[in-house]
């Protein structure tokens, strides 16, 4: 059932990216008994409300090889891992400030077999690189992520979409939004039938964030 609402949605995946999907339910399981990294109530439903979640952003943008794209505040690896299955051609690098989390992530890379994931333990104000997008789930209010990674994103663009911010939210975002007049909002809903979508969305915020 776990692998099934995956290819549900990405019918197209390879015989590899078919096997690391289901193996991500036996790693997570076990990394999760000794470093609590996903909720209790989530791990059982990780396919729902972590690993397809994070495959949202894939219905909103196809990236192209090479491409460069940093998770800010990756936790357990979410969206980054499931991301990185998807598109092998392209190169994440994972950042969290906490060190158990990134733990977590370089054993999940390591028994997927993932070359296109760098891990670092790190705040992302700390790192002087730059991305052709960055990527989050929520870890913060949309005027704080921004100041966070001010400087992080190349000026030229290799797709059609600036670059620029791909954020997975949820609930009412008019007063969080209202300075960034170029967002645009994405409804999972349209993508995702099962309910846990019902409420959740992608912010997306290009590269010149101008109120």
């Amino acid at each position: 059932m776990s692998l099934d609402l995956i290819i549900k949605y990405f019918p197209k995946l390879d015989a590899v990216q078919q096997s690391r999907f289901a193996l991500l339910e036996e790693l997570y399981q076990d990394w999760n008994q000794k470093i609590n990294v996903v909720s209790r109530k989530d791990i059982d439903e990780l396919y729902v409300r972590h690993v397809l979640h994070s495959l949202a952003i894939a219905k909103i943008q196809q990236f192209k090889a090479e491409t460069t794209v940093i998770d800010v505040g990756t936790g357990g690896g979410f969206p980054g891992i499931p991301l990185a299955i998807l598109f092998p051609e392209v190169k994440f690098t994972l950042v969290d400030a906490i060190g158990k989390k990134i733990k977590v992530v370089e054993e999940v890379k390591e028994g997927l077999e993932l070359s296109n994931v760098t891990a670092i333990h790190s705040r992302v104000e700390g790192l002087d690189m730059e991305f052709d997008f960055i990527v989050s789930r929520a870890v913060a209010a949309m005027p704080t992520f921004v100041h966070w990674v001010k400087g992080r994103i190349k000026k030229k663009s290799i797709h059609e979409r600036k670059n620029g911010i791909l954020y997975l939210k949820g609930g009412d975002l008019t007063e969080e939004l209202s300075s960034y007049k170029t967002a645009q909002i994405y409804e999972l809903s349209n993508y995702f039938t099962e309910p846990f979508y019902e409420t959740k969305k992608i912010v997306y915020l290009p590269l010149k964030y101008k109120g």
